[in-house]
């Protein structure tokens, strides 16, 4: 054994090593991103590593390895488990051979996600059983559980750490070496593996008796604790457990209880955990999901317990908690002074930094030049997930709607088919076309829509971290592969008009705009630029003194480069990235290149 300093997410992708992983694919987002990322950094002899096109597909690609025998694992945030539900409540009734544990990030706040979905409610919904690690180093050891439960009941298993697990750091005790599990093979069986009315009735059955046995056997897991005794009790999970744990550390007289595996609830564990107890404060985030568990118990033993949480209004119903939101939770149910907070009055404030494009973003081009080229049209621009959705931001005010991934192209469709006088755009980035923009365009060109579907390529997957995609050429097995067209997608699907323009080049994209608008059915333009965090900037830009503080620049397109000091526009020589788009918009010419006088 050896000592690692990682983080949450490098943690359980050692456990995974470290449990014989042969297979773990993914879609990247955050806060799950690194786990699949630390998997394909480290020795990997014989584990098959991939980026998947969407949730979706990484599910399904993970089942069938499993269904021979491999161990497998399947990465996302709590939102692509939307995606990939589909095949997930199939193979919750199918079942697996191998371990199969997926990996569901949730985001409480949310700090980077649309919504605060909690896996728990996802896990009940789909009859499988689900863990929820505290810290790192539970996490390490948990997913190496995970797996073991997997198998010996033979189902699919949700693994849940949320934001503050996966990005916090702990120096834990890894394995030195690790190997993948050797495995059967497939074993046809179309009885079993074929999934029909028939079988599924069957194996529903067996799935409601079978989470009973699970959740008995979770009774003794060994992280499923209680701390300490009396007649009042608080149970937790996840990273609150932590919070909680910090504020009781000198208490005296309270029983604390982690609840490390919610689903299948440990019944009986947490019935003889609640022998002489009259009071219960249940600390989590998101769902109630403990609090109603305990008060169904309550119910069905007739025991007389006043049972507190989310839904009697002591724990706040959305948002993340912290160590001091814990504290006061807990100082009021114990009557206890407000001591065990940390004190953070000596802290320094921190900045407002309001979410930005780039300088130098090739998106704000795109969306400058669709703005310009429409001035004085009506017209309705549906927005998408990724980076892009900062185009909502004043002064570029371009995403009027964004719901979920793919969504903006199939939204630009419902637009037009209830005003026709408008012009409808959809803004989908690269990565985001890959994983769920294609069967939206396929609609368009089927149903004979009016829309023009802008791509803004920038040959990556930005706002997760930069990950490869099927259009950039290279996957995580270190690759290089044929890159997927866009274009020649767009021309197999039935697309007409297709246009490939630099943003950055603001006369040509606006033309290629206005000449798009023109035309009836579906059209695409592809703004093509690569992402400025992953190129180097092509030089600075400075003003001359021919400037007549119009301040059209700031104005316009709102490039946190371009700045007043004492008063005047400024350029910001840290941040400017040499673009040009500021000085083919300057109305006086006084915008060049740092070598221009």
């Amino acid at each position: 054994m050896r000592k690692e300093y990682v983080m949450g997410n490098g943690a359980i992708a050692l456990g995974a090593l470290a449990a014989g992983l042969n297979l773990v694919a993914g879609y990247p987002g955050t806060p799950s991103s690194e786990i699949l990322e630390t998997v394909a950094k480290y020795p990997h002899d014989g584990v098959h590593v991939e980026w998947s096109v969407n949730e979706k597909a990484a599910m399904e690609v993970a089942a069938s390895a499993s269904y021979s025998g491999a161990r497998t694992l399947v990465t996302m945030k709590q939102v692509g488990l939307n995606v990939a539900s589909d095949p997930l409540m199939s193979l919750a009734y199918v079942g697996i051979k191998g371990g199969m544990v997926i990996v569901s990030a949730d985001d409480p706040g949310p700090i980077s996600s649309q919504t605060e979905q909690d896996t728990r409610m996802f896990a009940d919904f789909c009859r499988i059983p689900v863990f929820d690690p505290s810290t790192p180093e539970e996490a390490y050891q948990m997913i190496q559980d995970a797996f073991d439960y997997s198998e010996k009941y033979k189902t699919p298993v949700l693994f849940r750490p949320t934001t503050r697990v996966c990005h916090a750091y702990a120096s834990i005790e890894v394995k030195d070496e690790w190997k993948a599990k050797e495995y059967e093979g497939f074993v046809k069986d179309s009885k079993k593996w074929v999934i029909f009315p028939r079988l599924s009735f069957a194996n529903h059955a067996m799935i409601e008796k079978r989470n009973v046995e699970i959740g008995d056997d979770f009774g003794s897991y060994s992280m499923n604790t209680v701390e300490g005794s009396g007649s009042k009790a608080v149970f937790a999970s996840g990273i609150s457990y932590c919070y909680a744990k910090e504020t009781l550390k000198n208490v005296p007289d309270v029983k604390l209880v982690r609840i490390a595996t919610p689903h299948p609830f440990p019944e009986q564990f947490v019935k003889n955990v609640l022998d002489g107890v009259t009071e219960v404060m249940c600390l989590e985030e998101l769902s109630p999901y403990i609090e109603n568990q305990i008060l169904r118990l309550a119910g069905k033993y007739h025991m007389d317990i006043d049972v507190r949480g989310k839904q009697t209004g002591d724990v706040p119903a959305s948002g993340e908690l912290s160590t001091n939101k814990a504290a006061d939770i807990l100082c009021d149910f114990l009557d206890l002074e407000k001591t065990s907070q940390v004190d953070v009055s000596d802290a320094p404030e921190l900045p407002v930094r309001p979410p930005v494009l780039c300088a130098g973003c090739p998106h704000r081009a795109s969306f400058y030049a669709v703005k310009k080229a429409m001035a004085g049209r009506k017209s309705y621009f549906c927005g998408d997930i990724g980076c892009y959705t900062l185009g909502n931001a004043m002064p570029l005010d371009m995403v009027d709607t964004c719901l979920c991934m793919g969504a903006g192209i199939t939204m630009a469709q419902g637009f037009h088919w209830v005003d026709e006088d408008g012009v409808c755009f959809a803004f989908v980035g690269d990565s985001t076309f890959f994983a769920s923009g294609m069967t939206g365009v396929v609609n368009a060109v089927y149903n004979d829509a009016n829309m023009i579907l802008c791509v803004l390529d920038n040959s990556t997957t930005a706002m997760t971290g930069h990950q490869p995609h099927p259009g950039t050429g290279r996957n995580m097995m270190g690759q290089f592969v044929d890159k997927v067209s866009i274009q020649k997608v767009l021309e197999g699907i039935g697309v007409k008009k297709i246009v490939t323009v630099d943003p950055l080049d603001f006369e040509a994209s606006v033309a290629a705009v206005k000449e798009c608008a023109d035309i009836r059915g579906v059209k695409a333009i592809i703004f093509k630029s690569p992402c400025i965090a992953i190129t180097k900037p092509s030089g600075k830009m400075e003003i001359s003194e021919k400037c007549i503080q119009c301040k059209k620049c700031i104005r316009e397109i709102g490039c946190p480069a371009i700045i007043l000091k004492d008063g005047k526009v400024a350029i910001d020589e840290s941040l400017c990235t040499g673009c040009g788009l500021c000085s083919q918009i300057c109305p006086v010419g006084a915008i060049g290149g740092a070598s221009n006088e």
